[in-house]
C-alpha cells in the first residue's frame, strides 16, 4: 500500500522493474518547450522523481541526488515533478542550484509510463530510476510512503559500481 503522510493513495501506470526497458517520453523543460528522454546522450540517466519541489523532503532529496553525483561526468541527473516549469525555474534560482527540472504537468506521459501518479493529487509518487546507455532499467527505487526519503547510501553505492 502507497500512502502520503500515513494515508492511503492510489499510484497509477506501469511499474518498471531492473531489466525493462525504459520507454521514452515527453516532458515541459522550464523554457516551456518539450523534452523527451531521447534527447539525453551520456550514458547514464538518473531520474529523481519527487511530488513537489516546494516541500522539505523533495528539496533535500533533490539537493542530496544532485551534490552527491555532481562528480559523475557520465549521468545525466534529471528531477521531475509535476510542479509547473515557473515553479521550478524559481526553486532552483532560490535554492542556488543550476539542475535539471522537468515537468510532467501536461499530459502525464512520464507519471503513466514509469508508474508513479498519484492519482487523488495529480502528483508524482516519490522513486529514483537509474537507466543505462541502451536505456534499460538498471536500478530502480519507488517509495511506498512519500513523506520518507529514499536509501541514499544505496543509491550512491550502486552509482559508484558503474
Amino acid at each position: 500500500m502507497k500512502t502520503m503522510k500515513g494515508n492511503p493513495i492510489t499510484v497509477s501506470g506501469t511499474v518498471l522493474k531492473v531489466g525493462d526497458q525504459a520507454l521514452d517520453f515527453t516532458v515541459t523543460g522550464n523554457d516551456l518547450k518539450d523534452v523527451k528522454l531521447s534527447d539525453f546522450k551520456k550514458p547514464y540517466v538518473l531520474l529523481n522523481v519527487v511530488p513537489s519541489l516546494d516541500t522539505s523532503v523533495c528539496d533535500i532529496q533533490t539537493r542530496k541526488i544532485n551534490e552527491s553525483l555532481a562528480g559523475f561526468e557520465q549521468v545525466d541527473v534529471l528531477t521531475i515533478s509535476n510542479d509547473l516549469p515557473f515553479a521550478q525555474k524559481r526553486w532552483c534560482g532560490a535554492a542556488g542550484l543550476s539542475i535539471t527540472t522537468l515537468s510532467d504537468y501536461k499530459n502525464l506521459d512520464f507519471a503513466k509510463k514509469y508508474g508513479v501518479l498519484i492519482e487523488e493529487m495529480r502528483l508524482l509518487a516519490r522513486s529514483v530510476f537509474v537507466l543505462d546507455k541502451d536505456r534499460k532499467v538498471i536500478y530502480v527505487e519507488y517509495l511506498d510512503e512519500m513523506s520518507k526519503h529514499p536509501d541514499y547510501y544505496k543509491l550512491l553505492d550502486f552509482m559508484n559500481s558503474l
